[in-house]
């Protein structure tokens, strides 16, 4: 589904990617792993459409999104891809609801549909009693929960997680771990995690090891 060849990327002098290439299939988890400085961010950037490589081709569906212009790439990065961070991004004068509602109504869906596809998706991640509450009235493994269903509202092909459990307690992270592939299996959503989380690693289908800017083990 998503394809890179001979991706390359610096910033001034300094070398984050050098030469990197990658598959990711329809319906997998994978896991990219390595340490601080490795690349791990900046290849999920790219991959998101936040960033253009200096260099390589990257392909969705076998369309090249590395030429498109900035106005392509918006409405392309609104409908096919939902994002994850590690500390939410949520919108803290908006409640669980209309934060989950934002990226439908980018993308012209009407008000009230918006609603009713928020609070679906709400409700399946356990959230129903909390749809009205603020950010700052959410626990983290909540707002992290609420992240997720805005991630997810516009129904992407892909969802990219940059550290998405790294600021939870073990109970919050093994229940968002677990909660990735439970919707993998029910919506056969993609995923794409960078994770220092060695238990969430393993549980991926694929494990992605980054060392100076390289794959070094697919």
């Amino acid at each position: 589904m998503i394809e890179l060849q001979n991706i390359h990327k610096s910033y001034g002098a300094l070398k984050v990617l050098q030469s990197v290439n990658l598959r990711v299939n329809r319906g997998e988890v994978i896991a990219i792993v390595g340490p601080s400085g490795a690349g791990k961010s900046t290849l999920l950037q790219l991959m998101g459409t936040l960033d253009k490589p200096d260099s390589g081709e990257i392909y969705f569906g076998g369309k090249s999104i590395t030429r498109m212009s900035h106005s392509e790439l918006a409405k392309f990065r609104n409908s096919q891809i939902g994002f994850v961070f590690q500390f939410h991004n949520l919108l803290p004068e908006f409640t669980a609801l209309e934060n989950v509602c934002i990226p439908a109504m980018i993308a012209g869906t009407r008000k009230n549909i918006a609603e009713t596809v928020a609070v679906k998706l709400l409700d399946r991640l356990g959230l129903h009693s909390r749809l009205n509450h603020k950010p700052m009235e959410l626990s983290g493994g909540e707002q992290q929960r609420v992240a997720i269903a805005r991630a997810l509202i516009n129904q992407p092909d892909v969802v990219l997680a940059d550290e998405p459990s790294g600021n939870l307690d073990s109970a919050n992270a093994h229940d968002l771990h677990q909660l990735f592939f439970n919707l993998r299996d029910e919506f056969n959503q993609t995923f794409v995690i960078v994770t220092h989380n060695d238990v969430l690693a393993n549980m991926a289908d694929r494990k992605i090891q980054m060392q100076d800017g390289r794959i070094v083990n697919l």
